[in-house]
């Protein structure tokens, strides 16, 4: 009987040395096509065939999530009629297993007559690709993880890598952050975790836990327990936050002092707590809370005055984490 767990470990294991060993045969060629695509002033043409045009689309899609224009072009459809797509401004990014000619010598032959800058992502070293990319990207590996060493496994994994480490590369020379990613995926969820602005959620007004410094222990809890935030916010005179005290606080103090209700709020209170701008995203907020282990998160304005609170279960009713 078949033992599957043990070939999917082979699998596993013959994948993770194809994509290891890429790391050691990076020249200076990688960085040579990340500075092409950047510099590009049109959009990168992605194209291959056959299971190489498959791992094609899902790097032009990626490179579209973070910004960059991109269009696969399937070669057979650039045979009849397709070849309009691309222009003079475009970079060319072709993916072959075997990098013979075959169905896209027409792109690069087009590429050649625009003059556009053509990447190689090669599964062979010694192909006809590898040596008429102006950049070639050496993406061959041992072996498939096919038994009969002839399915595309561990080469489309290897290509398909060397595409993601291509478009973090220009990522990070980009600055793309959180915010950018959000633009362009407003309808996904992580999108509107990333949009949605902590001044939609929060607690202002009246339904704000608020006390002065000299609040009363007492007074304290009334609060507290009136507006079910599981804390109570201390101002100062001039509307800033002068510190938060929580149930947790008040539990560890119960178990430290017989003489609780003698303190007042500027006693026990924590100072320059956590604050958050209510302009900033959600997202913003949650990373805040979770790397503080706090649930309670005051919300300020530009000059820092305390504007509302928000608590996580307002973020986890929002159905976006």
């Amino acid at each position: 009987m078949t033992d599957y767990i043990k070939l999917a470990k082979e699998v596993i294991a013959i994948e993770a040395e194809a994509i290891a060993a890429l790391a050691d045969r990076l020249d200076q060629n990688f960085t040579c096509a990340v500075e092409a695509i950047l510099n590009c002033q049109g959009r990168l043409i992605v194209a291959g065939m056959g299971k190489s045009g498959l791992i094609g689309k899902k790097i032009s899609a990626t490179f579209n999530s973070t910004g960059i224009p991109s269009s696969f072009l399937h070669p057979s459809d650039a045979m009849h009629g397709d070849l309009g797509l691309i222009t003079a401004s475009d970079v060319m990014l072709l993916i072959s297993k075997s990098g013979q000619m075959g169905e896209i010598e027409l792109l690069l032959a087009t590429a050649r007559r625009l003059g556009i800058t053509i990447i190689g992502l090669c599964g062979t070293v010694d192909s006809e690709l590898y040596k008429r990319a102006d950049i070639p990207l050496d993406c061959s590996v041992n072996k498939e993880a096919c038994p009969n060493n002839l399915v595309p496994t561990s080469s489309s994994t290897a290509a398909l890598v060397m595409g993601d480490a291509i478009a973090i590369a220009m990522l990070k020379a980009r600055n793309f952050t959180a915010d950018d990613f959000a633009a362009l995926h407003p309808g996904g969820f992580l999108g509107r975790r990333l949009v949605k602005l902590i001044s939609e959620l929060h607690h202002t007004g009246d339904d704000i836990p608020l006390v002065n410094k000299d609040a009363t222990m007492k007074e304290m809890i009334l609060m507290m327990t009136s507006k079910r935030l599981g804390c109570v916010v201390i101002k100062d005179e001039t509307g800033k936050i002068a510190g938060i005290f929580t149930d947790g606080d008040l539990r560890r103090l119960a178990e430290q002092n017989q003489e609780l209700f003698s303190y007042r709020a500027l006693d026990v209170m924590i100072k320059n707590p956590k604050a958050i701008a209510q302009s900033a995203v959600l997202d913003a907020g949650l990373a805040i809370m979770e790397k503080h282990s706090i649930s309670q998160l005051p919300t300020v304005d530009e000059n820092l005055k305390l504007i509302g609170i928000i608590h996580v279960h307002d973020i986890l009713k929002s159905k976006l984490v």
